[in-house]
């Protein structure tokens, strides 16, 4: 008979598995054009990640099936929600260039974050992501909602496409203690203003969005701020 630690275990990783079903679900909105369903796919899944590891520690995941990788899960799933599922909407929206050249733009945060996303120390000790996280869901969310011009977008990408490969320690939010309750207590502000703009699909708010740049800007602020700081 299966022990309840055993099932509890087992619902985690489906838990952190069902963010590639939201990915899916993702995907078919962007086809669809409803891309305001695909954001909210993006941010359920972000919402998965923040938790899941959380959940995996509270029921010994790793001691109770020592024979399931739930890290290389969580990448998988990862991948998907966090690069595959945000570059196809900006190629598919126009925030790119169509065609070859928009394909060549995009295939940098690709090619990067899978260089990233295998990196055995993409996660420090310190908790601490190693070069930029691979955010690009995020990145496309504000080129989407301030309508940001192709050549701003082309840039951008290029710019965080090339961070993947700097050594700078991003923080590591749901694990790294530094600021950590003023980093929940922003996270939760700032997702209830993403909630906000999400609401006013196909036509969002420009003002709001950019006022809810605050998380973004004290994100960087902080994780560049600790890097310098601590050798």
């Amino acid at each position: 008979m299966v022990s309840n630690a055993v099932l509890k275990a087992w619902a985690v990783h489906l838990y952190t598995a069902c963010g590639a079903v939201i990915g899916f679900v993702a995907l078919q909105a962007v086809v669809g054009g409803d891309y305001r369903l695909a954001f909210a796919c993006m941010a359920l899944a972000n919402a998965i990640d923040a938790t899941d590891g959380t959940l995996a520690r509270r029921f010994r995941v790793k001691a109770v099936l020592p024979e399931f990788d739930g890290a290389r899960l969580d990448d998988i799933v990862d991948y998907l929600n966090y690069v595959v599922v945000p570059l196809v909407l900006a190629y598919h929206a126009g925030l790119i260039a169509p065609g070859a050249a928009g394909i060549a733009v995009c295939s940098l945060p690709l090619l990067a974050s899978g260089y990233g996303f295998c990196q055995i120390d993409a996660k420090t000790e310190d908790h601490f992501f190693k070069g930029f996280p691979s955010y690009w869901n995020v990145v496309v969310f504000y080129m989407y909602t301030l309508a940001t011009p192709q050549w701003f977008n082309v840039a951008a990408f290029l710019a965080f496409g090339i961070a993947v490969f700097v050594p700078i320690r991003y923080l590591y939010p749901s694990k790294n203690k530094t600021l950590q309750r003023t980093t929940y207590v922003l996270a939760a502000l700032w997702a209830l203003s993403l909630v906000l703009v999400l609401a006013q699909f196909p036509h969002p708010s420009r003002a709001l969005a950019a006022a809810s740049l605050f998380f973004p800007v004290y994100y960087f602020a902080i994780s560049f701020h600790l890097h310098f700081r601590q050798p």
